[in-house]
């Protein structure tokens, strides 16, 4: 596969949605009308169905069985102790959905959890994966440049529905996936190796929209509106500039990067003028906006959906969680991984759930061979990560813009 041209890192395409610009053109913009806390967003429901086959009535069985991960995740840590091992929400082969904790030992047999919730034992505990994850990230991590020897090892995460830490390689490179495990000295009982097509790069595309251009040549997605006391800005990712790289939306030049980090994380943040209106949504590219409600962590197996300027407003699910990916230009750790389509143009562009909880900024993807996507894969074989918001917000000091 063709990897794209990087200048510093990859730049990206047009600016994608939740619309920084002047007040005159946020006037053209409309309002979701949807309450979050009641119901998906009338936009979000429309793609999640859409994209994950989810028929209406099934919308709501979903959305219970979200708020039900959302309000006992943390009571089943508390409850399993060392011995949890993870949670997920499960689709059903008759289409319902369930909220699913592991547990290792005889934890999940004594769990007081709510009866709709289900427990099952596992062998390892979520802690003996981190462990053996955490030992190839250090691997890494001593030479996060010098990563050739390791090409076609392209990412690596706990995931808790096999209870192992899959290692993603590309079909020729099962050896060099055992020799990375055996040099980690990780626990190789947890490690499940699976083959990945195409390799991971960063979404990016050369001046490939209008929106959002950085030094008057690259072009990228906006993330959220964003503050830092009384600074205007937006989140976006990492490799799309440096900082004091200038920053043009809507032909207006809006500011410049503030703060950057790439590799290792891809975050960043630009800083706006004071004139520049921010708007708490993220464009679904019909014509309308979807509200951003707050920052709430979604669980591995929730829906979500993403907006970029190449592929638009895509769906798919949380597949897998703190996944270190392995691109060309350095390993990059703690990302999220969903099976939502996208393409070059589409980095650092906004990831939100049906119920407005923004969770992250495009990062990156693997591509079919000859694409400029991965959105003609099979949803099984697609893998497109994004770093999550609010560790962005975390590091940079910075809040995000609600509606």
């Amino acid at each position: 596969m063709k990897n794209f041209p990087s200048p510093r890192r990859s730049r990206l395409g047009r600016a994608m949605l939740l619309s920084l610009a002047t007040a005159a053109s946020a006037a053209m913009l409309s309002t979701a009308t949807a309450s979050a806390s009641e119901r998906f967003d009338p936009a979000l429901s429309a793609a999640i169905e859409r994209d994950l086959g989810i028929a209406p009535a099934q919308a709501a069985q979903y959305l219970r069985t979200e708020r039900l991960a959302e309000q006992n995740e943390a009571l089943a840590r508390r409850q399993l102790g060392d011995d949890y091992a993870g949670s997920w929400i499960e689709r059903r082969d008759d289409g319902r959905f369930v909220f699913v904790v592991a547990a290792s030992g005889l934890s999940a047999a004594k769990a007081a959890l709510p009866g709709e919730i289900e427990v099952r034992d596992v062998r390892h505990s979520l802690e003996d994966l981190e462990t053996a994850k955490t030992a190839l990230d250090d691997l890494v991590r001593q030479s996060p440049k010098g990563v050739a020897p390791l090409r076609g090892v392209h990412a690596w995460h706990v995931d808790p529905q096999s209870n192992s830490v899959v290692v993603a390689v590309a079909p020729d490179a099962v050896a060099k996936g055992i020799d990375l495990v055996a040099r980690s000295r990780a626990d190789a009982s947890a490690i499940r190796f699976e083959t990945m097509v195409g390799q991971p790069e960063l979404f990016a595309t050369i001046r490939g929209g209008i929106e959002y251009v950085i030094n008057n040549q690259y072009l990228c997605s906006v993330g959220f509106s964003v503050t830092r006391g009384s600074t205007k800005g937006f989140a976006t990712a990492g490799h799309c500039g440096d900082p004091g790289n200038s920053v043009r939306v809507a032909n207006q030049n809006v500011g410049s990067f503030a703060q950057s980090n790439f590799p290792g994380n891809d975050r960043a943040w630009v800083q706006v003028g004071s004139a520049h209106t921010l708007q708490p949504w993220v464009s679904n590219w019909s014509g309308g906006n979807v509200v951003v409600r707050g920052s709430t962590e979604a669980a591995t197996g929730a829906s979500l959906c993403r907006s970029g300027r190449t592929t638009g407003y895509q769906c798919g699910t949380i597949t897998a969680k703190n996944v270190t990916v392995n691109y060309a230009e350095g390993a990059v750790f703690g990302l999220t991984q969903s099976n939502a389509c996208a393409g070059g143009g589409d980095s650092g562009g906004s990831w939100i759930t049906g119920a407005g909880q923004a969770q992250g900024v495009t990062s990156g993807g693997n591509r079919a061979s000859g694409s400029n996507s991965n959105c003609s894969l099979p949803t099984s074989q697609r893998r497109t990560y994004f770093d999550r918001i609010n560790p962005i917000l975390s590091q940079y000091g910075l809040s995000l813009v609600r509606g």
